[in-house]
């Protein structure tokens, strides 16, 4: 018997959030790498048996929109399906959508013999082998060289750890101990989700249970109609260079019933490994969508049927195997932007001047100079948002596509990597004035203890940086330091295997936000008060804001 109740139906939907959340729970607490239970850089979510996203969890945007299309991919390979199995991917090609250091597990849910359900999660994993440590590497022309590929396997066969697809996993990275435990952790996260699923069908009903899916994702929909309505009609079109020289170009249709992002005018895909997939384009814009529409409700896949993306196969946004892809993240953030940037202007209300708009990706390794065991540190960066009507944007926290996650606390940084952290600060270089202002980015500093260290990074919105509105300044821009024990320095935003040792720096520097509105409208007790904070000299606040008194 099915219960329309919609009092038992809501119960049922906060029952698959509080699932989703204790999924997340557990990883965070049984995961190895810093990347995960400190960064929080994973995601856990819900959907029902045909893999159509039910309940998101905690974690980052990004991911989350990965699980639904991971599973989706699972169920067209695989014709037998059986409660216990677990299941392994990490290829774009594959149902896997990012890169080959995220890997997804997903569960099936049976009550009975019947599928009613899956839970899954996705975490990035410090080295899962190819060409260079924490498998990534800037000169990557294939996927190939990126790691070790897991086409949708099952690592676990009806309650059965298959062994040898754990060799396989630990036997391609550089630390086969942190990955292995990171997957148990995993493994451990999707059990935990299954039982809470399997307890709620039992003691709702399995038709009230699979009821409750499709009735939230039916009011999904209708919240983002609803909101859609609210949006001024009409399209529009932006071309923006890229720190390479590139251009890319989005045109928005926004109607009645659709929202429309045609992202087919677009270069070619990169020889290097700053592609990403179809699927992640299209997580990049049910990201803004959601923001514009409903961004206080739990997303499922009825929130998203209003969108529509378009895309050109062989483009930078829709790349081909075996493509190179490490670095999808600095791809999927510039999507993330221009489709953000094209509307703010006409959204000011919602969307503020740009960000600083970069994941900030930070790889720097080497062997641990007291373990003798090889070491990566994995950092995204937190930095400055834009300001908008009103208010000043919000300094040091991570980009919007990067979501709710968190530095790594110097003290973690230092007992497990060989590096200390000398240095933590508010970026108060010039960029970002405004009548109102955008906020501070970062100033890190990493100093190397040991004599065979590398660093890669990738950073975007270096040369073209975030953009302002209505006559404020333009943010300062990404970049990483290095200053040699020797004294010498250089500046870079992409850089792969740079040798490093001892008590060399790497020096991070994250943009300030870009501000709003014409700089000399400020009031003068905030610039006051910008001077006293030390974010502005006196003589350039006469420069920019015609008052310094």
């Amino acid at each position: 018997m099915t219960t329309t109740d919609p009092i038992t139906l809501e119960i049922i939907q906060n029952s698959l959030q509080a699932a989703a959340d204790e999924m997340f729970a557990a990883m965070r607490k049984t995961a190895m790498s810093s990347i995960i239970y400190e960064v929080l850089d994973m995601g856990t979510g819900i959907t029902d048996a045909e893999g159509r996203i039910a309940s998101s969890g905690a974690g980052i945007p990004a991911f989350i929109g990965v699980l639904d299309k991971s599973v989706q991919f699972i169920l067209s390979k695989h014709e037998t399906i059986h409660p216990g199995d677990v299941f392994i991917t990490n290829d774009p090609w594959h149902g896997g959508v990012t890169h080959l250091n995220d890997l997804v597990l997903a569960m099936p849910v049976f009550s009975g013999d019947r599928l009613i359900a899956w839970t899954a999660n996705i975490a990035h994993n410090s080295d899962v082998g190819g060409m260079a440590p924490g498998s990534l590497s800037g000169e990557a022309t294939e996927i190939f060289q990126e790691g070790l590929r897991l086409p949708a396997v099952r690592i676990i066969r009806e309650g059965e750890t298959d062994q040898a697809v754990m060799d396989i996993l630990t036997a391609n990275s550089r630390m086969p101990d942190f990955l292995k435990g990171d997957v148990w952790a995993a493994i451990a996260a999707v059990r935990v989700g299954e039982r809470r699923l399997r307890g709620l069908a039992d003691r709702y009903g399995v038709e009230t249970f699979l009821h409750a899916m499709d009735h939230f994702m039916d009011f999904g929909e209708s919240a983002a109609r609803a909101e859609l309505a609210k949006l001024p009609h009409g399209s529009y079109e932006l071309s923006e260079e890229q720190d390479d020289g590139r251009v890319y170009t989005v045109k928005i249709t926004i109607s009645d019933d659709e929202f429309l992002v045609d992202l087919r005018d677009n270069p070619d895909q990169d020889k290097g490994p700053t592609n990403t997939s179809r699927d992640g384009t299209m997580i990049c814009a049910q990201m803004v969508f959601k923001s514009l529409t409903d961004p206080d409700t739990p997303a499922n896949e009825g929130s998203f049927r209003p969108l529509k993306v378009l895309t050109r196969e062989g483009s930078v946004f829709h790349a081909r195997e075996p493509s190179a892809i490490g670095f999808y993240f600095e791809t999927e953030v510039r999507v993330y932007d221009l489709i953000w940037r094209c509307l703010a202007p006409h959204i000011p209300e919602r969307l503020p001047a740009g960000h600083f708009s970069s994941i900030c990706g930070t790889f720097i390794g080497g062997i641990h100079p007291d373990t003798g065991r090889q070491y990566t540190i994995v950092e995204p960066q937190i930095g400055g948002w834009g300001a908008w009507d009103g208010q000043d944007g919000n300094p040091c926290i991570f980009s919007g596509f990067h979501g709710e996650t968190y530095n790594t606390p110097a003290e973690i940084s230092e007992a497990r990597n060989g590096l200390f952290v000398d240095r933590m600060a508010l970026n108060t270089a010039p960029g970002g004035e405004g009548q109102f202002n955008g906020g501070r980015g970062l100033v890190l500093e990493y100093r190397i203890r040991t004599e065979n260290g590398f660093l890669t990074a990738g950073y975007t919105r270096s040369k073209v940086k975030p953009w302002s509105l209505e006559g404020g300044e333009e943010g300062s821009g990404n970049h990483v330091e290095v200053i040699k024990a020797d004294g010498s320095e250089a500046t870079y935003s992409f850089v792969t295997g740079l040798p490093l040792t001892t008590d060399d720096v790497v020096r991070v520097v994250t943009s300030s936000g870009a501000g709003y509105g014409d700089p000399k409208k400020r009031d003068p007790d905030a610039v006051r008060q910008d001077i006293r904070q030390g974010f502005i000299t006196a003589e350039r606040a006469r420069d920019i804001h015609g008052k310094a008194e």
